[in-house]
């Protein structure tokens, strides 16, 4: 026997993101609305619902009035779920022939019979049953029946009074396609309401999201929220609030290993900040960050990276080339590769990856390869700069040290571009540039911002060569490195270029 004085006053959906959304799940014994156009997954979330109650132990029923048993047992089937335990009831809105033959509706709308015997057939069946929780699939039916706005929002009531009277909280399916422009009737009735919607992009699979339009009494987190339908049912990705997040951050730098780098940063990284590096293609930006990653991984610390534009193989073997045993790194769990699929992601489900990888698998570096893949991945995304944003502040909030990696178009020179102007948001901009001397191609590095603290105002040069990432010194006999074409001041200025392991060879 179930104590009602020891019961929850949340019910839990069965969706763990869900009932983060909601602060613990739906207030107990209230009826609530699921609203959503066909295949957006009403049918799963609901059977998600009654699942998580048989496995609380709580009597459950499911009342279809538009799909058969056996289209019900096949949507649970495709999910690997069993629904034993669960009562699932069947009622048909359509006269047989011998009913349409006999009967004659002299006086009453067949509409009027048909949708009483439907409500007293229900109603029975929940008396048998006595459920805690219960879905009627659909709510589209009911209106189709009832015709009359005013006989429908009677049987709404009726229903209201019945299940919550009773101490059952119900779900009712309702696809909005089927609602009449301006019908609110069962919107004002219920205690809450669900609202799913998808869309199809020009590329990739759908995109679903889900808001809670209403709440009657309780807080929770409003706005539009991501979800995805897979096997084993609905993935519902919070959006993410930076404020909620907040822990202690230390206040040690965190070090490249590279003593002409950390000088050149002022002594590192801070922890909490965020730093974007920014450069032509095949610049080192993303091996530059693999070099705190591998620092970090050798003082025992975990980091996580998300590369948008390469595979995690491709990954590892450039690190291995240049001497960060990365493979290794990996295969011990310090690092963790994540290859992001461009055409599947939703902005949510990356920050509630983000989040799982620092608050359950302990990262303290994040690496996100590159900017451009991700404004890439999610091209019709609106307020992506402002989602950025919070993801940056949640990072620093919880004192991870987060590098971006942009790439600019163009090679050389003033005309190089970049996708989306997200400095201002960094803590710390590093700068790799290409400039030509001497016929051949060379590579710089400075800090143009730290808010941090002090850091180096000078131009290095930066290779990647004798297999290793390499920091020279301040290029103080050039001028006008960053445009590209310097102009060399003459003197005895050693550089990596077109030199020996020891140094290079000086310009002359």
């Amino acid at each position: 026997m179930e104590d009602k004085g020891s019961r929850s006053s949340r019910v839990a959906t069965g969706v763990a993101g869900l009932d983060a959304i909601l602060n613990g799940g739906l207030p107990r014994d209230r009826l609530y609305l699921v609203q959503g156009d066909p295949g957006v997954g009403k049918t799963t979330l609901a059977l998600q619902f009654l699942l998580e109650g048989r496995r609380l132990g709580e009597s459950c029923l499911y009342v279809t009035l538009g799909e058969t048993r056996e289209e019900l047992v096949a949507v649970a089937q495709s999910h690997g779920w069993d629904l034993a335990g669960i009562e699932v009831f069947e009622i048909s809105t359509v006269p047989s022939d011998e009913d349409s033959e006999d009967e004659s509706y002299d006086v009453f709308h067949p509409s009027e019979i048909e949708l009483g015997e439907v409500m007293r057939t229900l109603i029975a069946e929940a008396e048998r049953v006595n459920p805690r929780r219960v879905v009627i699939d659909s709510l589209s039916e009911l209106r189709l029946l009832a015709r009359d706005p005013l006989r429908f929002r009677r049987q709404m009531l009726a229903l209201k009074h019945f299940f919550v009277g009773r101490g059952a909280t119900a779900l009712l399916l309702d696809a909005i396609s089927t609602a009449k422009v301006g019908d609110l009737q069962s919107n004002t009735l219920v205690h809450g309401v669900l609202l799913l919607e998808q869309a199809v992009p020009p590329f990739g699979a759908k995109r679903r999201r889900l808001n809670v339009t209403k709440l009657r009494g309780v807080k929770f987190d409003d706005g539009y929220h991501d979800f995805k339908i897979e096997t084993g049912g609905l993935r519902v990705f919070p959006r993410l609030g930076a404020s909620d997040h907040r822990t202690s951050i230390g206040r040690e730098l965190v070090s490249s290993a590279l003593p002409e780098l950390d000088k050149l940063l002022g002594g590192g990284l801070a922890p909490g900040a965020s730093t974007i590096m920014i450069g032509p293609a095949g610049s080192g930006k993303s091996t530059l960050a693999a070099q705190f990653i591998a620092a970090a991984a050798d003082r025992g610390e975990r980091a996580a990276v998300y590369a948008f534009d390469e595979s995690v193989a491709t990954f590892t073997a450039r690190c291995d080339g240049v001497g960060l045993k990365m493979g290794e790194k990996i295969a011990s769990g310090r690092v963790t590769p994540v290859r992001i699929n461009p055409g599947e992601l939703a902005p949510f489900e990356f920050a509630q990856m983000v989040r799982t990888a620092v608050e359950q698998d302990g990262a303290k570096i994040v690496v996100i390869d590159s900017i451009n893949g991700y404004m890439n991945a999610t091209p019709d995304e609106r307020f992506l700069v402002v989602q950025l944003h919070e993801l940056l502040s949640y990072l620093g909030n919880n004192g991870i040290t987060t590098i971006l990696i942009v790439a600019q178009s163009g090679m050389l020179g003033p005309s190089m571009t970049h996708p989306v102007d997200a400095s201002y948001l960094a803590d710390t901009v590093v700068m790799l540039r290409y400039f030509e001397y001497a016929g051949q191609v060379l590579k710089a590095i400075s800090v143009v911002k730290n808010r941090m603290g002090p850091h180096e105002s000078t131009i290095r040069e930066f290779a990647i060569s004798d297999g290793r990432v390499r920091v020279g010194k301040p290029l103080t006999r050039f001028r006008g490195v960053l445009t590209g074409v310097p102009e060399y001041r003459g003197g005895d200025e050693p550089l990596f270029g077109g030199g020996d392991a020891d140094g290079g060879a000086a310009p002359k």
